[in-house]
């Protein structure tokens, strides 16, 4: 992966460290995303680290490819990690992958790191793995997600009713797509 592609002036994407494994615990655990993630049960720290041990493999073994999003302090000496990007449910034949995107902690969020995250990794889609499509799932009342991806390009292309259960209701989740626009220079 050339880090020019996957850095910028505000963040950098790096794979997952052994050294992340606390954080990475936090995160995974933190049942206030499990709702976005569609997770309800708890990580190992066991676990993790088996994943993390087999992070490295490529994307066209594993199916997927979770990087770290760390922020550019002022003096760019120090990254402070602030979330997760990944594209999972890769699909070589059809050439395309799910993204979905964590920042972790309130207070680094509405500050760039998601927009620009979803932007490298969607070049690094696009030109490096030469995908021809992308696609999140959003459930409706996350308003602020979907505002991302809707900014990003991504198009709303169904919603699916009732799709998600909270608590004593249910929530309706719209699927958004990216087709690359490379593509679209090379049929012409």
């Amino acid at each position: 992966m050339s880090s020019s592609t996957l850095e910028n002036n505000l963040i950098k994407l790096r794979a997952p460290e052994p050294s992340d494994i606390d954080l990475l615990y936090s995160w995974e655990n933190n049942m206030e995303i499990w709702k976005v993630s569609n997770t309800i049960t708890p990580f190992s720290k066991h676990i993790l680290k088996k994943y993390l041990e087999t992070a490295h493999l490529d994307i066209w073994e594993t199916k997927q490819l979770r990087l770290v999003i760390e922020a550019k302090t002022q003096s760019s000496l120090m990254h402070i990690p602030v979330g997760l990007v990944d594209l999972f449910d890769f699909d070589p034949f059809h050439l395309r992958a799910g993204v979905g995107i964590l920042i972790a902690n309130t207070k680094h969020r509405q500050k760039g790191y998601a927009k620009e995250a979803i932007s490298l990794i969607t070049l690094y889609a696009f030109k490096t793995l030469q995908l021809h499509q992308l696609y999140c799932n959003i459930a409706t009342n996350n308003t602020i997600s979907l505002q991302l991806f809707e900014n990003a390009g991504f198009q709303e292309i169904g919603v699916k009713k009732e799709w998600q259960k909270y608590a004593n209701s249910w929530i309706d989740e719209v699927m958004l797509q990216l087709l690359n626009p490379l593509d679209a220079i090379t049929k012409s």
